[in-house]
């Protein structure tokens, strides 16, 4: 039974005695480990790393969000007093907001005479419009500074990954100071539905946009229009979709055993040609002193 299960052995062994090792081959060999060692933790780097994959399709990621983006605005507007700074809103839907106050916050600045505006609020899913200006203020001013600084403008859940680098806050530290203190502001908004889906296969949400501007002074036939920062946006279609991946575990098994195997079948061809050619150089010098 022994004898007979010894004939299915492919790889059999040639006796010590019937070997020659050669410099040549001992170098080949150091070589080989070296190189499959550089190889091997190649492999494991990329192993371990996570990758970013995008992908593009048309749907609402979003879908129990009831329709709502909730966005982040902070802006300052260095000439314009707090009392007549408000946030007004409106868009298809019918709504038509004008002083939204709910989790907003307004902070004095230059000793008063300027206004810092934070908040927080949500717009529906449908093109429309929000605006800072001074719609709200008890009395219109006659000639408002809407000179102004952007801090942020984000929309949906903040995503804090390093290896996405997205439109996410395309207006954070757009100055507007040097512009005419009379004049309108028209940010023109294509919001991008957003989706991060990490290993576990938990999703975040959040929007990215592309912005383009225009400033100018109205006028109508009464007059000069008041001036206002408006924020004009429309959603796209299209999301975009990051998911972190990871190569398989029998991929990396596959590839490590494809290294080790492949190198040492060249370096095993490489040293028998080497070792064939030196003996037969060697024939050939002993034929010529002969």
């Amino acid at each position: 039974m022994e004898f007979g299960l010894k004939t299915f052995d492919i790889y059999r062994k040639v006796p010590k005695d019937l070997t020659q090792p050669t410099y040549t081959g001992a170098f080949i060999s150091i070589l080989c480990c070296v190189f499959i060692f550089f190889l091997f933790l190649s492999e494991l780097t990329g192993f371990i790393a996570t990758d970013i994959v995008n992908e593009l399709y048309v749907d609402d990621p979003d879908k129990d969000s009831g329709g709502k983006i909730d966005v982040s605005l902070n802006i300052s507007l260095p000439n314009l007093h707090c009392d007549l700074v408000g946030l007004d809103i409106q868009d298809e839907m019918g709504r038509h907001e004008v002083g939204h106050i709910d989790n907003s916050m307004k902070i004095p600045l230059n000793q008063g005479d300027g206004c810092r505006f934070e908040g927080e609020f949500t717009i529906n899913k449908v093109p429309g419009n929000f605006h800072v200006s001074t719609h709200s203020a008890t009395a219109q001013p006659t000639s408002p500074d809407m000179t102004h600084t952007i801090h942020k403008l984000a929309f949906g859940e903040k995503l804090q990954v390093h290896k996405v680098q997205g439109a996410f806050n395309a207006l954070g530290g757009a100055d507007k100071l040097s512009s005419n203190p009379l004049a309108s502001h028209d940010y023109i908004l294509k919001i991008v539905p957003t989706v991060y889906e990490d290993l576990s296969g938990k999703q975040r949400f959040s929007y990215q946009y592309t912005v383009a501007n225009k400033e100018y002074v109205a006028y109508s036939h009464t007059g000069r229009i008041i001036p206002a920062i408006w924020f004009r946006y429309d959603l796209s279609p299209i999301t975009v979709k990051y998911t972190e991946r990871r190569q398989p575990l029998y991929r990396f098994i596959t590839t490590i055993c494809a290294i080790v195997g492949g190198t040492f079948t060249v370096a095993g061809i490489i040293d028998s040609c080497i070792f064939t050619a030196s003996e037969a150089w060697k024939k050939i010098q002993i034929g010529k002193m002969s």
